[in-house]
């Protein structure tokens, strides 16, 4: 006999935990609970999930720059989602499967920083810009940084868009998906430049609107 499927259970979050935790919707996703809780019962730690999402972001990569057309973003595509898929996990088996670590919250920055770089940056060698992927690999680390910044001075870490991360992956899968149709049609990539330039776009406005919630907020507590 099976065991009956039961959420991990969820104990108080710290304050300072609290607000530095990105509100996601498929926490409560069943599938990914399950996973969780089996993994959370495994030898595998958080850290080990994070590491694993710059491998996934670095294999979806290469697949896009190396792998025939069609299938490059294919697997682009897989490991993007894989990807997330382990930032949203790594945070479960840590909190809710009570294995934080020490190092946890650096596990919980530095290979998201480092996964988004590796895709960004890709995407604009893709389409024969590289600046352009760097120039939206900067904007996006710069949105974390800012995050991270309001964090330092006592704020709630802000998780606003217009391109949060979970914006700018959104954006890229669906690119990979029109240039699979578009390639075999018109063999052009503009659905890739199109989201080249919308991460990049959208992550320096981001920074803005983040600095703008951190500077309304750091008024209103002065005297």
């Amino acid at each position: 006999m099976t065991e009956p499927s039961s959420p991990l259970p969820q104990p108080p979050l710290n304050q300072e935990e609290d607000m530095a935790r990105r509100p996601i919707k498929s926490r409560s996703n069943r599938w990914i609970q399950s996973l969780s809780r089996s993994l959370a019962h495994s030898q595998i730690t958080p850290n080990m999930i994070s590491v694993a999402s710059m491998v996934f972001a670095g294999l979806g990569a290469l697949g896009l720059l190396l792998l025939p057309m069609g299938w490059n973003m294919l697997a682009c595509i897989v490991g993007i989602q894989l990807r997330l898929l382990c930032n949203v996990i790594d945070g479960m088996v840590a909190i809710e499967g009570g294995k934080k670590t020490a190092t946890g919250a650096l596990y919980n920055e530095v290979p998201d920083r480092v996964a988004d770089t590796i895709l960004i940056v890709a995407l604009g060698y893709a389409i024969g810009h590289d600046w352009l992927g760097w120039l939206g690999a900067l904007a996006a680390a710069l949105t974390a940084y800012i995050r991270v910044l309001g964090g330092s001075l006592n704020l709630p870490q802000s998780f606003r868009g217009p391109m949060a991360k979970q914006h700018r992956m959104a954006i890229m899968t669906i690119a990979c998906l029109l240039a699979m149709l578009e390639w075999p049609l018109n063999h052009t990539l503009f659905s890739l430049l199109l989201a080249s330039v919308l991460i990049a776009a959208g992550s320096l406005l981001t920074c803005l609107t983040r600095l703008n919630g951190i500077a309304k907020l750091l008024r209103q507590q002065s005297p």
